[in-house]
């Protein structure tokens, strides 16, 4: 059966047989890369469907305990993040707390300040700064104080500088307990008026004996003055109500 029967030479009928098994050949894979080609481009066409439809899908972020989303990063190194968050505002917490405090005390110091004489040098125009002569005072040594006014401003102006308008200030390291003033006991003096020239600068010091102080003190039938034992100290200076920055020392 497989052989060629015919009047031809049985060569072309193997020839003819050899070209139709060849043409069936290239023709299955013709339609085999058509198949291939159609169901590729399918595809292609699906994927930027789905990449926009992944794209449009809105994400939901769940916020740290700060009120922030969170900047990325592993899941062990967001949650450190939002512990240090809640770390740092707990800290911020508490010196906004003690800053509370502190200011406290001292605008109450600066609301007994007198206020400044007409025709007298604003608070404006002058500066105050104070500082301990020493950094420690040994025990049995009186801590000695410097307090220096300056004129910042750019004319000459008058100022009342008697010790009874300024005051020297003890208080505990964090402000918040007033120790000493250095009118409290001796409130009155005389009238101190001094010309300041621009930049110009008048110093006073005064001693301290380490003891506590109230106001008014003269006026207390025994006053109670207790001896102020070691650890860090700030002093302040104040003119009327002019305050300086507050400036630690230490009792050893």
């Amino acid at each position: 059966m497989l052989e060629p029967n015919g009047p031809l030479p049985p060569e072309i009928y193997w020839r003819r047989r050899a070209l139709a098994i060849g043409g069936a050949i290239v023709v299955l894979i013709l339609v085999v890369w058509l198949i291939s080609s159609l169901r590729g481009g399918d595809d292609s066409e699906t994927d930027p469907a789905a990449a926009s439809s992944s794209l449009s899908t809105p994400v939901s972020i769940s916020p740290t305990a700060s009120g922030s989303p969170p900047s990325g990063g592993s899941g062990g190194s967001g949650g450190g993040g939002a512990a240090a968050a809640g770390g740092e505002a707990s800290a911020t917490s508490g010196s906004s707390s003690s800053g509370a405090t502190s200011s406290a005390a001292s605008s109450s110091a600066a609301a007994s300040g007198q206020p400044v004489a007409a025709g007298q040098c604003p608070d404006q125009s002058l500066a105050i700064k104070v500082a301990a002569d020493k950094p420690t005072y040994l025990p049995g040594e009186e801590p000695s104080f410097t307090t220096v006014v300056t004129n910042i401003g750019t004319t000459p102006c008058q100022r009342d500088l008697g010790s009874s308008l300024q005051q020297v200030l003890v208080y505990t390291i964090d402000g918040s307990v007033r120790l000493w003033s250095n009118i409290d006991c001796f409130p009155q003096s005389a009238a101190d008026l001094r010309t300041l020239a621009p930049g110009e600068q008048a110093q006073f010091t005064v001693k301290w004996s380490a003891k506590t102080s109230a106001p008014d003190c003269l006026t207390q039938p025994e006053p109670q003055r207790d001896p102020v034992g070691p650890g860090a100290y700030t002093v302040v200076g104040q003119l009327g109500q002019l305050r300086s920055a507050p400036e630690p020392f230490n009792l050893s």
